[in-house]
Order: structure tokens, then C-alpha cells, then sequence
């Protein structure tokens, strides 16, 4: 019989009342078990007229003040951002049979937190961060082919490749973190920290 913590949910659950600690661990473990992108999300967000959308996006960091993803400020996303900065996102590792779904509201990273990360990509990404008008049409493939080559021209010096404005990142802080542990017969085990007022965690279980 497996180990149970205090609240009666299996030992993965820690005896913590910090949703942070948690997550670490359990990213730590998918970064380990989880064949393909262990900090693959489903992200999503909706349009000032509440119409959702959603798509994977990939996490490149997390503390404390909240979940960080980069993205083109003028695709489709970025767009609903801007109109309705409350968004959700859920991990889920197969692998570990867990899920983790987080709610809350986004803001800008800051210039040099956005700088720092686009400057640690490959030179082939920071060209398509310019080239690439994310989510609007292309005529045909080699409109953006041309796209690219433009501006490999322009920025010829791999180590000189400066962040388009249009180009930054987010960070999620969350008001809501779910944890949820596949279970046999679908009763499965789901753990939720809720964020008080006073900035502490309220922890509360949920059915399957």
C-alpha cells in the first residue's frame, strides 16, 4: 500500500504549504521521467469577447513571483493578453501520471529579464523572432523563407542580434495552483492551493 501524507493523498504530495516546493518537485521528477518537454504547457487565454483559445508554450523559469513563457507581443495570444490578462495553464506528464493547473494573471518581464533569455537562443531563433509575424497570414511558404533570409542579411553577426520590441515574455502570477494525481478506477487525487489575502496558501481537496 502506497505511503500517504497527513491529508490521507500520496507521499508525492509533501507536507508543505508552499505550492511552489511542490511544483519544484514535481518538475524536477518530469524533467527526469518525461521523454519530450517536460516544461510543455497548454496555455490558455481569451479574447476581451471571452472567446478561448489554447496552445502549448514552453516554461523557461519559475520562482516565487510566478511562471514565465516568451512569445511574439503581437501573435494571437500576446494580442488576448493585452485585452484580458487572466490566463491558465496545465502541465501534464504522462509519465508521472500527474497534472499541475494554474490560474492567475500575467505581466511584462522586464527589458533585461526578456533580454537575457533571447540572447541565450540559438541564432536561428532570434532570426525568426523577427522574421516570423506570428498568427497573421502568409501568402505562401516562401514569403517567410524570404522573410528569414532578409534578415539574416541584416544581422549577418551571430553575436549581434538584437531583441525585436514586438518580442518579450510573460510571467503568470498564480491565485490558483491545482495538483493532480492520476488514480485507479478515476479516483484520482487533487490537491489546490489557494492564495490568500494576506499572501499565504489555503490548501483544500478536491473531489475526482
Amino acid at each position: 500500500m502506497n505511503e500517504k501524507n497527513s491529508l490521507g493523498l500520496d507521499k508525492c504530495f509533501l507536507e508543505t504549504n508552499e505550492p511552489f516546493e511542490l511544483f519544484d518537485k514535481w518538475y524536477e521528477a518530469a524533467k527526469k521521467k518525461e521523454i519530450n518537454d517536460p516544461n510543455a504547457l497548454a496555455l490558455a487565454t481569451s479574447s476581451k469577447n471571452n472567446v478561448p483559445s489554447v496552445r502549448m508554450v514552453l516554461l523557461k523559469d519559475f520562482s516565487k513571483n510566478g511562471f514565465v513563457f516568451y512569445t511574439n507581443l503581437n501573435s494571437q495570444k500576446g494580442n488576448e493578453i493585452k485585452e484580458n490578462p487572466s490566463v491558465s495553464m496545465c502541465f501534464h506528464w504522462k509519465s508521472l501520471l500527474r497534472q499541475v493547473r494554474i490560474n492567475g494573471k500575467v505581466t511584462p518581464v522586464q527589458n533585461t529579464v526578456a533580454d537575457k533569455y533571447y540572447n541565450s537562443r540559438a541564432y536561428e531563433s532570434r532570426i525568426g523572432a523577427w522574421a516570423s509575424n506570428q498568427s497573421s497570414v502568409l501568402n505562401n511558404r516562401q514569403e517567410l523563407i524570404n522573410s528569414i533570409d532578409k534578415f539574416k542579411e541584416k544581422f549577418n553577426e551571430k553575436d549581434n542580434v538584437p531583441r525585436p520590441d514586438h518580442w518579450s515574455g510573460w510571467n503568470l502570477k498564480p491565485d490558483s495552483i491545482e495538483f493532480w494525481l492520476d488514480g485507479e478506477n478515476r479516483i484520482h487525487e487533487r490537491l489546490k492551493f489557494l492564495l490568500n489575502s494576506d499572501g499565504s496558501w489555503k490548501k483544500v481537496l478536491l473531489s475526482p
